[in-house]
C-alpha cells in the first residue's frame, strides 16, 4: 500500500463537523468532470491510491480511468463496499429479500432461490455475500483494485452481531477471486482486531479514525494505543486531522510517529490542502510509497 491515500467523503457531501460544508461540496462535485479535476490534481501530486465507495458515481470515474491507460497507468483503486445508502434504499424500496435479488445476476440459481424467501436464503449467505462483493466489483473490471476494504457500516454490524464468520468469507473471496488484500473499515479498531485475530486472520488491513484528540474513536484512545504498540497489523488512519480541529503539521507529525502504522487516507478538494498533506506525509516518512 502507498503511504497516502486519497480519500472520497468530499465528492459526496460528507463532513463531520459542518453540515452546511457538507451541502456545498455535493452541490460542487455533482457531476464527474469536478470529481475528476480533484483526482487528477491528487494525482499530478504523486498521489496515486483513490479509496472509494462503490457510490453509483465511482463508476463514471472509473469509466474515465479505464478510457485513458497512457494518462493513468499507475492510478489504483481502494474500493470500498458495500455503499450502505444504495442498499438501504433499495430496501425501503423492494424489501429484504428483493433488494437482495436486485444486485445479483439476472435469472441465476441464487436469485432463484431467493424468491422462495430469506428463509431459504439463510442456508447459504456465504453463496449471496460472495456474489454480492462481485456485483460491487463490477464497476472495476479491468483496472486495479490491490486492496478491497469492507465498509465500516457493514464491518461494525457484524462485529455487533457477533457474526465473525462475515469476515472470513469476505477475506477468502477476496483474495481467492481477485488476488488483492483485504481490508476492513470500522469504528473501533481494538474490538475488531480481536475478532479478526480470532477468526486467525492475521496481519489485517484495517482503516479506522486515528488522531491525538480521540475524535470519534470508539473505545478510546488508549485502546488503540495499545493495539497499534502490541498488535500486529497494518493500520490506515483517516480523521487524523479531526475534522479541522487540529493543525495539519500536527495532526501529521502525532499520526506518522506510531507503530504499524502503513498509510493516511485524507479528502481534499483544492489543490493547495492536497499538496500541503503531502509534503507533510512526506517529510515524515520520507516517502509515498
Amino acid at each position: 500500500m502507498d503511504r497516502l491515500l486519497f480519500g472520497d467523503n468530499q465528492f459526496f457531501g460528507v463532513n463531520h463537523m459542518s453540515e452546511e460544508k457538507a451541502r456545498a461540496q455535493s452541490m460542487r462535485f455533482r457531476d464527474t468532470a469536478s470529481i475528476m479535476a480533484v483526482l487528477d490534481a491528487a494525482h499530478d501530486a504523486g498521489i496515486r491510491s483513490f479509496m472509494c465507495t462503490t457510490h453509483e458515481r465511482i463508476a463514471e470515474v472509473a469509466e474515465v480511468i479505464r478510457s485513458n491507460p497512457a494518462r493513468y497507468a499507475d492510478f489504483q483503486f481502494y474500493p470500498c463496499m458495500p455503499y450502505a445508502h444504495k442498499y438501504a434504499n433499495a430496501v425501503t424500496d423492494l424489501g429484504l429479500v428483493g433488494a437482495i435479488s436486485s444486485f445479483l445476476p439476472e435469472g441465476g440459481k441464487m436469485a432463484a432461490m431467493l424468491s422462495g424467501g430469506i428463509a431459504v436464503a439463510q442456508k447459504d449467505v456465504g453463496a449471496i455475500a460472495r456474489l454480492l462483493i462481485d456485483a460491487e466489483m463490477k464497476m472495476f473490471a479491468g483496472l486495479k483494485t490491490p486492496v478491497i476494504f469492507l465498509q465500516n457500516v457493514f464491518t461494525d454490524l457484524m462485529l455487533g452481531l457477533g457474526f465473525k464468520g462475515a469476515f472470513r468469507i469476505f477475506h477468502d473471496h477476496v483474495r481467492e477471486k481477485y488476488g488483492a488484500e483485504p481490508g476492513y473499515i470500522t469504528m473501533n479498531l481494538p474490538a475488531l482486531y480481536a475478532a479478526l485475530t480470532a477468526e486467525g486472520i492475521e496481519n489485517p488491513v484495517i482503516c479506522a479514525n486515528i488522531n491525538k484528540l480521540g475524535f470519534r474513536m470508539s473505545g478510546g484512545l488508549p485502546a488503540y494505543l495499545d493495539v497499534l504498540e502490541n498488535g500486529r497489523l497494518q493500520a490506515i488512519a483517516m480523521s487524523v486531522f479531526a475534522s479541522g480541529a487540529i493543525p495539519a503539521a500536527e495532526a501529521i507529525g502525532w499520526v506518522t510517529a506510531l507503530p504499524n502504522l502503513r498509510s493516511i487516507v485524507f479528502g481534499a478538494s483544492s489543490r493547495g490542502n492536497i499538496l500541503e498533506t503531502r509534503d507533510l506525509v512526506a517529510a515524515h516518512w520520507g516517502s509515498l510509497a
